[in-house]
């Protein structure tokens, strides 16, 4: 706020000094020379001239040196200047004086004021009657039949008519009243300057009241919550619009003011002090907010220490615009102000564009190109606005070639290619962000379009880092070229460079080569289970270089595209599942077949695998005969993934049935049979190897 004071009052004090330099109510005896006179007390032309003038031949000045001492001057000159002009504000109050009383009717202040007090109340008057007029208009969104959406945007369109309708009316019927009259050429300015500042004071008020909200009771039927644009608590609401009320009608109680003390009499250096003298009471109130503001936390170290900084940067603020220094002086506003705009202006954008009942309506295109689009607003704004405070002209710029010329054109067309640049990669990221999440698939959509969403999921992601790295080449080269660097070697080199780092990177340059023609060949996508080699998994996501790849088991693999060589798709189109089962040889083959042809029909008919079911479990044949059974292999189409759990229930079911018809699943057995010839063999056998192992055990025991 203390910067936002310094602002008008560096613009009415220039303006001050345009309108001492045209105007001059003082009578002389010889207005040139007088003129003449006050041109070589004025500090800029003394520095214009110290700086024209040229230095001996034996002691050459560097050109740092010249502009150091220019400023030097500058700012000596000025402050010298306002100390010569304290003595004679008395004498230029006085002057003032008669100048009012000869210029109304011999008629003093009183007359001002009672005229302006007038004016205010017959513009306060047709306020009350039109307010009495519209009061009883149902403001729409307020009946019970509209929704919630509706009736907020309602109430806000309510609450903007009625805040700006009421200062319309109150300023046409003011102004125009006064204006209808023939007044005095000093009564007239007067009036009619401090009308326009209490009038843009109400306005701003407005604007506080519509972002703020602070009369956090008045909540309209049906809401919850108070309509405020910016988020704040009631206690922050209040506190910051009192203190924007008190600011603002200080800052144009001044503004008006100080632009009329060149109509009064008063001199350009008188001027400029009396202002300097006005924002010491701006000062005061930023550096209150700053100790008083609401939602900081008890008085620490660290917060005191904030606190501190803060005053005595704004001290500093305040004594570059003394110094005349408006240069520095609006760099260091723009670092204390222009940040928190940025946010401010994004957060009234979104609340203004992003509708409650609908959540997706935060990341549209129209809600980035609106929120944006606000955002390099407020800085283009700024932007202009400096070159306005450093006094430069565009045509100026364009026809010099000096160097500081150049680099100030570079630097305001850099900016204003950036904030291009940003707002193009901000609406392209936020229509793919969106694309993306419409393509979910989901069990609704045909297997045509699950297929066309799967192939957005998996090129997208590619096409935003590949637009983010052109959008940033290309606005850095048109910076560098705005600058006055010359970027045909640049990007000649740039060339020559790559070739040698494709030389040198050869396994990077096949991987991205090779994951170009993947996605061309449309080999995976985003959520395919694939495998190649050792590596197989379900795709999570890729880049440029590799694509990851998640395993059933959970761990992940970065492979690169160079790697992968032929894949194996297990997740496109359609599935064959082969199955076999062995029956013993006494089985009815027949019988079998028609169970499993029943238990596949069955499954296809069951809701929690007909839709994944392409064509029912049945029976192929007999595959062939075994050593213990009867092979029987059986086939089942079904959609890819989904064969895993239609054949578990299939053996499960099939199991049941065999049991339940006597056919018997055939496993391996070993039979053992006992006889009289073979029983004595094995005994004699077993006799004979005792027999053969005594000697041994003799030649064992002998010492």
């Amino acid at each position: 706020m203390a910067a936002l004071a310094l602002v008008w009052l560096a613009a009415m004090g220039s303006a001050s000094m345009a309108q001492a330099q045209q105007t001059s109510t003082v009578p002389v005896a010889d207005e040139k020379f007088q003129a003449f006179i006050k041109m070589l007390d004025d500090p800029d032309i003394r520095a214009r001239l110290d700086a024209m003038a040229v230095p001996p031949a034996d002691k050459p000045v560097a050109p740092a040196a010249s502009q150091m001492a220019v400023w030097d001057s500058l700012i000596r000159n000025h402050l010298v200047a306002l100390r010569n002009a304290v003595p004679r504000i008395p004498g230029e109050a006085a002057n003032t004086v008669r100048i009012v009383r000869s210029e109304i009717n011999n008629r003093g202040f009183a007359t001002i004021l009672v005229l302006f007090a007038a004016l205010l109340v017959l513009g306060f008057g047709a306020e009350w009657v039109f307010k009495r007029a519209v009061g009883g208009v149902k403001q729409p969104g307020s009946g019970q039949a509209a929704g919630a959406s509706a009736a907020r945007e309602g109430n806000r369109a309510a609450r903007l008519f009625a805040e700006l309708a009421p200062l319309v009316v109150f300023s046409l019927v003011s102004a125009g009243v006064f204006l209808a009259f023939d007044w005095p050429a000093l009564l007239r300015v007067v009036i009619l300057t401090y009308l326009v500042a209490f009038i843009v004071a109400r306005v701003v008020m407005a604007i506080g009241r519509i972002l703020l909200a602070p009369n956090g009771g008045a909540i309209p039927a049906g809401q919850e919550k108070p309509l405020r644009l910016v988020p704040a608590s009631d206690a922050e609401a209040h506190f910051w619009y009192r203190r924007l009320a008190v600011f603002t009608g200080y800052l144009m109680a001044g503004w008006a003011t100080v632009s009329l003390l060149p109509h009064l009499g008063f001199s350009p250096d008188a001027t400029r002090l009396i202002a300097y003298l006005l924002g010491i009471g701006l000062l005061v109130l930023a550096v209150e907010m700053v100790w008083r503001r609401p939602g900081r936390p008890a008085t620490t170290q660290r917060i005191s220490t904030r606190e501190w900084l803060l005053t005595i940067y704004l001290v500093l603020l305040w004594g570059l615009w003394v110094a005349g220094l408006n240069g520095a002086l609006w760099l260091g506003i723009y670092a204390l102000l222009l940040p928190k705009a940025l946010t401010i202006a994004g957060q009234v954008a979104e609340a203004l564009v992003v509708r409650p009942d609908n959540a997706t309506s935060a990341n549209s295109v129209r809600t980035v190109l609106i929120n944006r689009g606000v955002r390099a607003l407020v800085i283009l704004l700024a932007v202009l606005w400096l070159s306005l405070v450093w006094r430069l002209d565009p045509g100026a710029m364009a026809e010099g070639n000096t160097t500081i010329n150049r680099i100030v054109r570079g630097l305001f067309h850099g900016a204003l290619i950036l904030l291009v640049a940003d707002l193009i990669w901000q609406l392209a990221k936020a229509y793919i962000g969106r694309t993306l999440e419409l393509a979910a698939v989901d069990d609704t959509i045909t297997p045509a379009e699950a297929a066309r969403r799967s192939r957005l999921r998996t090129l997208l992601p590619i096409f935003r880092n590949m637009l983010a790295v052109l959008l940033a080449t290309v606005a850095v080269l048109m910076v560098l070229s705005g600058l006055g660097v010359q970027i045909a070697p640049l990007i000649a080199g740039a060339g020559i460079f790559g070739v040698a780092i494709g030389f040198g990177s050869q396994t990077l340059v096949k991987d991205v080569l090779s994951g170009v023609f993947y996605m061309l060949d449309d080999a995976f996508r985003v959520g395919e289970y694939i495998q190649s080699g050792s590596y197989k998994g379900t795709v999570e996501s890729f880049s440029l270089r590799s694509v990851k790849l998640r395993h059933h088991r959970g761990p992940i693999y970065t492979v690169p595209f160079g790697e992968l060589g032929a894949i194996q798709n297990m997740s496109r189109d359609w599935v064959i599942d082969k199955i076999t089962i062995g029956v013993t040889y006494d089985s009815d083959v027949d019988l079998a077949r028609k169970l499993i042809k029943k238990i596949g029909q069955e499954l296809a008919a069951d809701p929690e695998f007909a839709a994944d079911t392409i064509e029912p479990l049945k029976m192929q044949g007999i595959d062939n005969f075994g050593d213990y059974a009867i092979v029987l292999r059986m086939k089942l189409m079904t959609k890819p993934g989904t064969q895993f759990g239609i054949k578990r229930r299939a053996l499960m079911m099939i199991k049941a049935a065999f049991e339940e018809n006597g056919i018997k699943i055939a496993v391996p057995t070993v039979h053992v049979e006992s006889g009289g010839e073979t029983a004595a063999a094995a005994h004699q056998a077993n006799q004979t190897l005792k027999k053969s192992k005594a000697p041994l055990e003799a030649v064992r025991d002998t010492p």
